[in-house]
């Protein structure tokens, strides 16, 4: 509960303050936090969280800003703030919270800050995860991120940038950026690229909960962030069936559907659907509909084949990148048969950006063995060599002793 509360907090002293002053809002908002999971562990969560530790956050701000000539002036603001908190009989509205979340997404997902700044400063500032989370999340060091924070937030500074949402061209160019970060961060969590657990739960938890911050808001509740937000849901609810018990993967066409989380199967289709209302077509558009495919067949057998080929056809208009030309491989593979889609996966093989990928790797063992192609252990070896999450790992292991049909999931 205090990671849920750590976001709206900074979100609203990032306000008050400026973006230019992200430093000393975490700092106060970290003192706050610390104080919190200290004597609420023994004295109990207080009636009203948020009130508690805006009252807390407002004295260390308060404490921070007198010693600072030029923040003098917020002092009164920040005073106000939390007298509104501490008078209120309720927690603050969801609107107010919502709104100062969004803009904080907004300045955290600055387009001039490097991709992985980005990632890092979304869920530290936003999400409230610590650095530490946030490298074993990415496959780097505690240092590493924090540097990555660091220059990000010296970037702010230099942008002298103002807690508003932006407006037309500039406000897309921010939209998009947005939506790229929550899809990596949904993306890392369902499929982590390395580490001990083959499913991130709380990356995926949290990348769910901003998109949907995106779409209860009249000003970014786009076509597009509607389609991300059904991508999501129509790919998290095959998580309960995604990893077996002994931790190895199951891939799509194996899993237990009836144990699809059919909750977020409606809520995908119903986002989808809200996705249709415009005319421009992006990659969560594509991606959702090809995953509403998979989620609409009843069994592996029925799954339309040739009509997801389609929909990758279209992707790779609009989303062109070698990782979608293997996902169609996969796809063209099932239409068109396991001799056509192993020229196919060759052919991509000579990609460089390839070249060391566990997926390319595992498609093109998998077509071998289904064609009874001599060098069909040595494939899987290769596959094995470039598996660095457990649940794969065990997955070509599995696959290298007893050989069921099995392809990887194209998306």
């Amino acid at each position: 509960m205090v990671r849920s509360h750590y976001g709206q907090i900074v979100a609203t002293l990032t306000r008050i303050l400026g973006p230019q002053h992200l430093d000393l809002v975490e700092d106060v908002v970290q003192d706050a936090m610390v104080q919190a999971a200290r004597l609420w562990s023994y004295q109990g969560v207080p009636e009203r969280p948020v009130a508690w530790l805006v009252q807390v956050a407002r004295n260390k701000a308060l404490d921070a800003v007198r010693q600072q000539a030029l923040l003098r002036s917020k002092a009164p603001e920040i005073d106000a703030w939390a007298g509104r908190h501490r008078a209120a009989s309720e927690e603050p509205s969801i609107e107010a919270i919502r709104d100062d979340t969004l803009r904080m997404m907004f300045v955290a997902c600055h387009p001039s800050l490097a991709e992985e700044s980005r990632v890092a400063l979304t869920l530290k500032a936003v999400g409230g995860f610590g650095t530490g989370e946030i490298a074993r999340a990415f496959l780097t060091t505690e240092p590493t991120v924090a540097q990555r924070i660091v220059r990000a937030k010296a970037k702010l500074r230099d942008l002298g940038l103002e807690f508003e949402l932006p407006v037309g061209a500039e406000f897309d160019a921010r939209l998009a950026s947005v939506l790229r970060v929550l899809y990596l961060v949904f993306s890392e969590g369902y499929a982590p690229r390395a580490g001990d657990e083959p499913i991130r739960h709380d990356l995926v938890r949290e990348a769910i909960r901003l998109t949907r911050e995106l779409t209860e808001s009249a000003e970014t509740a786009r076509p597009e962030v509607h389609a991300l937000l059904a991508l999501m849901h129509l790919l998290g609810a095959r998580i309960p069936s995604r990893i077996s018990p002994v931790g190895e993967l199951v891939t799509l066409e194996h899993q237990d559907r009836s144990r699809w989380n059919q909750e977020w199967l409606a809520l995908g289709a119903t986002h989808f659907a809200a996705s249709m209302q415009g005319e421009h077509i992006t990659r969560y558009h594509v991606e959702a509909a090809i995953a509403s495919v998979h989620a609409m067949a009843p069994s592996p057998e029925a799954t339309d084949w040739p009509l997801i080929l389609r929909y990758y056809d279209q992707l790779r208009l609009v989303h062109p990148s070698p990782i979608v030309e293997l996902n169609r491989a996969v796809a063209f593979a099932m239409v068109h048969g396991p001799d056509q889609g192993l020229a196919l996966v060759e052919s991509l093989g000579l990609d460089a950006r390839l070249q060391g990928y566990f997926p390319w790797a595992i498609t093109r063992a998998e077509l071998m063995r289904r064609l009874g192609h001599p060098e069909t252990a040595g494939a899987f070896g290769e596959a094995l060599a470039l598996a660095t999450n457990p649940a794969d790992r065990k997955f070509v292991e599995a696959k290298m002793e007893s050989l069921g049909p099995s392809l990887p999931d194209p998306l």
